[in-house]
């Protein structure tokens, strides 16, 4: 499965504010760009306007045209980001095969950490920080589908259509094991070597891993 790339604003703006022209809504996608770079790499705290700017081709004041500080950057980045890392357990199907359904989710989330390796370094980072800019997403939006989500497992699992496995901590599970994948890529990097694709067999192993916890 090909996971599509984030969509670019070009809606109008609020308020009375006139639509962005193409240049403008190229520049931002440019600045956007460059910061999940800087972003990824160097965590919220340790990266810079200056950085960002330097990253975009563009001088910092023609930066701040655009955005007016680096957490109004940030903000947007996870705003575009947070629904579509949802997309993935959004899909499992209570009309579906159960154990097929929790196998496509996982190799959903595995395909996010393939194509989108920064911005889930981007969510990781945040997360380490304590969430600041995501506690109250987590605490409704996620929390509402994760919950939602548990209680069909937990429902497969009364029914005997998967192992008694308790709901949180398999979905928590593939979480960690495919996101790995892109968070801890330079440490698969340098034990696997730099031309070895971090998730080389990975898919395989998970589901062969899966499999037998998931049979009744």
């Amino acid at each position: 499965m090909t996971v599509p790339r984030l969509p670019v604003d070009e809606k109008p703006g609020s308020a009375g504010k006139p639509a962005r022209s193409r240049i403008q809504t190229r520049n931002r996608q440019i600045i956007l760009d460059a910061a999940l770079d800087v972003f990824s790499t160097h965590g919220f705290r340790g990266a810079t306007l200056d950085q960002i700017a330097a990253q975009a081709g563009l001088s910092k004041p023609n930066l701040l045209y655009y955005f007016d500080s680096k957490d109004a950057i940030h903000r947007e980045l996870l705003t575009r980001l947070l629904h579509t890392w949802l997309d993935p357990l959004r899909m499992l199907d209570a009309r579906g095969d159960p154990q097929a359904e929790i196998m496509a989710y996982m190799r959903r989330k595995l395909q996010m950490s393939r194509d989108f390796p920064r911005e889930s370094r981007l969510f990781a980072n945040e997360i380490l920080q304590g969430a600041p800019r995501m506690e109250e997403f987590i605490r409704t939006d996620l929390r509402a589908l994760v919950d939602e989500k548990a209680q069909l497992l937990q429902a497969w699992a009364d029914a005997g259509r998967i192992a008694p496995i308790d709901p949180y901590h398999l979905i928590f599970s593939i979480w960690s094991l495919t996101q790995h994948y892109a968070d801890f890529a330079p440490q698969i990097a340098m034990i696997r070597g730099d031309d070895h694709d971090p998730t080389d067999g990975a898919e395989a192993f998970l589901e062969h891993l899966y499999t037998r916890l998931l049979v009744p």
